[in-house]
């Protein structure tokens, strides 16, 4: 009977460990790499929609996001800047993407199969309290986690960096 109790009041702590990366697999057409994405998941805040895509290829990883319904600007000179929750340190990165008023965003780390950038590994470890992005005519969106999607925001991340190193060629 005590064992029975003992697997009910575990259970609950075994469903939070099946928290499984759901990542899409796929194969490049052109260069027969393999590919793996989390697919745009969607993120809204005061109004503001966008969609989050992180996507691993044995080079990078690419954050891929996608401010909806507003006909933002963005071009190389565009900036993100990452807060992170409980936390003075903030990531500060550039548009790797092309320039586009389509409201597209991207941002990329090296992908390497023995070291994780500290950046994207913060990422995947440390929840994200917002989003600021700087666009080309210097307006500023800024986006506003909340508790849920900090959360999935970080288990997104962390998933496709611990997959990502599996797909390095060596």
């Amino acid at each position: 009977m005590k064992t029975i109790l003992a697997l009910l009041f575990l259970f609950p702590l075994a469903a939070l460990a099946q928290d499984t990366c759901q990542l899409k697999k796929s194969t490049d057409p052109f260069t027969h790499e393999t590919k793996l994405t989390t697919g745009f998941v969607p993120f809204t805040y005061n109004g503001i929609q966008m969609s989050i895509s992180i996507d691993a290829t044995p080079t990078e990883v690419d954050f891929f996001i996608w401010v909806k319904n507003d006909s933002k600007c963005f071009d190389d000179q565009s900036t993100i800047q990452i807060n992170f929750e409980g936390d003075r340190l903030k990531a500060n990165l550039r548009n790797t993407g092309s320039m586009n008023c389509e409201g597209a965003f991207h941002f990329s780390f090296k992908n390497s199969a023995t070291t994780t950038p500290s950046q994207l590994q913060r990422l995947g470890d440390k929840r994200v309290a917002s989003i600021k992005l700087t666009g080309a005519n210097k307006s500023v969106t800024e986006i506003v986690f909340t508790e849920e999607q900090k959360q999935k925001f970080m288990r997104m991340a962390g998933c496709v960096t611990r997959e990502a190193k599996a797909i390095v060629k060596k």
